[in-house]
């Protein structure tokens, strides 16, 4: 059993470890409030960590995610600057994101595309369109029913959390007892043997683009309710921190293998990061040297295991 989760272990050890070196070092980190913070900032990450697992364990790849995440923000911001109920705003936004997912999936499975180059070229669309919409200006003046959703810093920031974590559970418990989540996981191991066995490869891989988009749309409406104002930028660089946390947490990038548990953990280990070289007194500009470091050790770590 223990053999089955040795990568989640090991991450969780690391992760334990760094959590002693801050107890010596920094205790201040484990003040309440920095502790919160860390919390509801890594939701929204949560929840794109969970889109994110579904596509690896497809044997595909998802750069795109940060454009999306931008683009379904300022989509949430400006659904709710129209005077939607919220309910409408995050289904519009998750609809928007789903959208985008789509034209991702018809591409790499429809067409056959690399999801490498598909989700690299949209990337750069999505975020220089956007740029040209937006010029960089916040979506400002929302009402007050949106942040927090409109159930003050309090409540808002446990139903974040609460979002969060129900996606996490209900994912999990899919890919373990559902038969389109070992699908995900047969199509990933083996696309012609899972096409022997009945299943249809090209239909996972769009039902999974679909899905990451509309989860990265939940992600942003998590993230965008935090704040009174939306940044068109609050996606740059996300999709290495995501990319890193779900291959760091065990889930393999060659596919078929791996867990949303593991990939919890990689989410707090490299969420963690940032706010410990702070209190570590390290350079904040670290953190993404230290993000593609661990991508490159958690894929040569995946070749080497492959050949062994």
């Amino acid at each position: 059993m223990f053999g089955r989760y040795r990568r989640e272990l090991s991450v969780a050890a690391a992760y334990a470890a760094l959590l002693l070196v801050l107890a010596v070092r920094a205790p201040r980190f484990f003040l309440p409030e920095p502790l919160r913070a860390l919390v509801v900032g890594n939701a929204p990450v949560l929840v794109a960590a969970v889109g994110m697992t579904l596509v690896i364990l497809c044997r595909e790849i998802d750069i795109s995610i940060g454009s999306i995440f931008s683009i379904c923000g300022v989509v949430a911001g400006l659904l709710a600057r129209s005077g939607l109920p919220i309910a409408l705003v995050g289904l519009g936004t998750l609809l928007a994101g789903g959208g985008l997912g789509a034209c991702n999936g018809a591409l790499v499975a429809g067409l056959g595309l690399p999801s490498i180059v598909v989700t690299l070229a949209t990337l750069v669309i999505g975020r220089e369109a956007l740029r040209y919409a937006r010029e960089g200006e916040f979506v400002r003046n929302l009402p007050a029913g949106f942040q927090w959703f409109g159930a003050g810093q309090a409540v808002g920031q446990g139903l974040v959390v609460a979002i969060a974590l129900a996606v996490l559970a209900a994912f999990a418990w899919g890919l373990r007892h559902l038969m389109a989540g070992r699908s995900v996981y047969a199509t990933g191991s083996d696309p012609e043997a899972a096409r022997l066995a009945g299943i249809r490869p090209r239909r996972v891989v769009f039902s999974v683009f679909v899905t990451m988009g509309a989860l990265a749309g939940l992600a942003a409406l998590l993230n965008a309710v935090r704040f009174a104002d939306v940044d068109p930028n609050a996606g740059t660089g996300l999709e290495l921190q995501v990319i890193a946390a779900v291959v760091v947490g065990g889930v393999a990038i060659s596919g078929g293998r791996g867990t949303l548990l593991g990939s919890l953990i990689g989410v707090a280990l490299l969420g963690s990061i940032g706010r410990a070289l702070v209190f570590l007194h390290v350079a904040a500009q670290w953190e993404k040297a230290i993000q593609g470091l661990i991508i490159l050790l958690a894929v040569a770590s995946d070749a080497f295991a492959r050949e062994k």
